[in-house]
């Protein structure tokens, strides 16, 4: 592994350590943190998802995290209030290891911009 992959693991889990501090229960994947990221960019709290709902969150949670680097624009919301994201740049042709790494840059980006400051421990 190289030193960046190293890095890039270190600070994950880090953001990890303080989402469980945050929630009290650590987040066990890249789709648990998606899916945080989602319920917070839908902004109606917290509630009951049905499956359908928890795959749309993580959708909008990846679109709002490749915005990021200009993959993804928002088109605007629904009636409902839910984001609808349209892709404006061709993602890069990844492996799954590769798009999980990309993803959990932006994912660190996104929680450095939305934590204040002071909260910033990764």
């Amino acid at each position: 592994m190289y030193k960046k992959d190293l890095e890039l693991e270190r600070q994950w889990n880090s953001l990890l350590e303080q989402l469980r501090d945050t929630f009290g229960k650590k987040p066990d994947s890249l789709e648990a943190v998606l899916f945080l990221v989602g319920v917070n960019e839908l902004g109606q709290g917290a509630r009951a998802f049905s499956k359908e709902d928890k795959e749309n969150l993580m959708h909008i949670a990846v679109c709002k995290a490749l915005s990021t680097s200009g993959f993804y624009e928002l088109e605007g919301l629904d009636e409902s209030g839910w984001p609808h994201w349209k892709l404006v740049k061709k993602l890069p042709n990844f492996d799954l290891l590769e798009q999980e790494k990309l993803l959990k840059m932006h994912l660190l980006e996104y929680f450095v911009k939305e934590l204040p400051r002071s909260e910033h421990k990764f």
